[in-house]
């Protein structure tokens, strides 16, 4: 199984694609908003200095989508801010150049790159309307490829943003890719899982995102920011996580699936998702022995696995739980993964959750990472916050949204 080739957010902007169910990664990105408008600040600061005033900024992971945008979107408001600031600063002196900002776009070849560059062409539109003379000048590019691989020359890039991303796997563990049934009946790390199949995924990790660490300090300028945000758990035993919980339901619904003949039981034994949701401490061991970053904070935040359900408590209750079952239910279906030939039943999903998620308010913990690379040698800068509360996005993205459902509902936009 070739990561690169089987997985991908479900391609367009119908009903069951990414684009119109990713509400989750865009709380997620709304979470990290004023790491990344800090991030932006110090980013642009050293643009300045090193680079006549233009700088760039990659999104890895991009997907497909409004959330592509909205990323976007925060930058380019970020860095108007940055120079109005700058002006009011420099008062009676002449007006701070314009810095330009160039974007990279990037994701796996499968990523929907079409969709992104049509919704870029709306979006500039909007952005002028909302921004006026005060937007950047900006370029967007699209670079596929995997993160887990070189995408820059050295010292080049000012920022770094990834969110929802970093707890996907370059592969498989070699052992469980080989044909050896080590975790039967499950598809990733459950209450059945062995220690050994365990270890396993956490050494993918810990290599995968070493690697990650080392490329991405090689590429960023001195001075240069990432921000990171991606799925995690907070308790120690990665037995107990609320992801393990919600791949473990998943995998109760295919072996429902093979009790009734609709899947072979070898192809279920043999499908392993390429995943791992760390914990914060294991985030900070492998940032420590990186040796190429420092953490000077990390912070958990949770949500719930409905995207819809916006209750700032921290209670169980479930309003409605058959809808919420469907609304986690469309999430999942938005990831499109492949092996083997096992598929998901497009109607069987929906209904297994809304029976577990009936019973249960299951949350999901992320980590969220604001890093800065160290002067000459390196400098990690993690942040990670708390909490349930979503906030809206910008004028201009809601604008986008709306309009892309109209074009929907009443055919293409004139």
């Amino acid at each position: 199984m070739k990561v690169e080739r089987d997985l991908h957010m479900s391609r367009g902007d119908g009903e069951d694609s990414y684009a119109s169910n990713s509400r989750l990664q865009e709380k997620s990105i709304l979470k990290t908003r004023s790491v990344l408008h800090n991030a932006v600040a110090a980013a642009h600061a050293s643009s300045l200095s090193s680079s006549g005033g233009a700088m760039v900024v990659a999104d890895l992971g991009c997907s497909s989508g409004p959330n592509t945008l909205l990323v976007v979107s925060e930058v380019l408001g970020a860095v108007a801010d940055r120079r109005e600031d700058l002006a009011m600063a420099a008062a009676g002196c002449s007006q701070p150049p314009a810095t330009h900002v160039q974007f990279f776009l990037n994701d796996l070849p499968g990523n929907d790159f079409n969709l992104v560059f049509q919704s870029v062409e709306l979006f500039k539109k909007l952005a002028v309307k909302d921004k006026g003379d005060a937007l950047p000048p900006y370029y967007v590019a699209g670079l596929p490829g995997s993160f887990y691989t070189r995408l820059f020359p050295d010292r080049c890039v000012h920022l770094f943003h990834s969110s929802y991303c970093l707890m996907w796997r370059s592969k498989v563990p070699d052992e469980l890719a080989g044909g050896a049934v080590l975790n039967e009946g499950n598809m990733y790390i459950w209450e059945t899982t062995p220690p050994a199949v365990v270890a396993l995924y956490r050494r993918q990790f810990q290599e995968d995102f070493s690697l990650f660490l080392r490329l991405r300090h090689r590429e960023l300028v001195s001075g240069g920011q990432m921000v990171l945000a991606f799925l995690g758990r907070k308790n120690k035993d990665v037995l107990r996580g609320e992801v393990s919980y919600m791949w473990g339901l998943l995998g109760q619904a295919l072996q429902s699936l093979v009790k009734e003949g609709r899947v072979e039981k070898e192809k279920l034994d043999s499908f392993n998702l390429p995943f791992y949701a760390p914990s914060v401490d294991e985030v900070r061991d492998v940032i420590r022995q990186s040796q190429a970053f420092d953490v000077t904070h990390i912070q958990l935040f949770e949500s719930n696995w409905d995207p819809h359900d916006d209750m700032e408590d921290d209670g169980d209750l479930v309003l409605d739980g058959v809808q919420s079952g469907v609304n986690v239910a469309k999430s999942i279906r938005a990831v499109h993964y492949r092996k083997n030939g096992l598929c998901r039943d497009p109607r069987f999903l929906p209904r297994t959750k809304t029976r577990a998620l009936g019973k249960e308010n299951v949350c999901r913990e992320q980590l969220s990472a604001n890093t800065s690379r160290r002067q000459l040698t390196g400098s990690l800068w993690a942040c990670l916050s708390a909490g349930n509360r979503s906030r809206r996005s910008g004028p201009f993205c809601r604008e986008l949204r709306s309009a892309k459902n109209a074009r929907r509902q009443n055919g293409p936009l004139p």
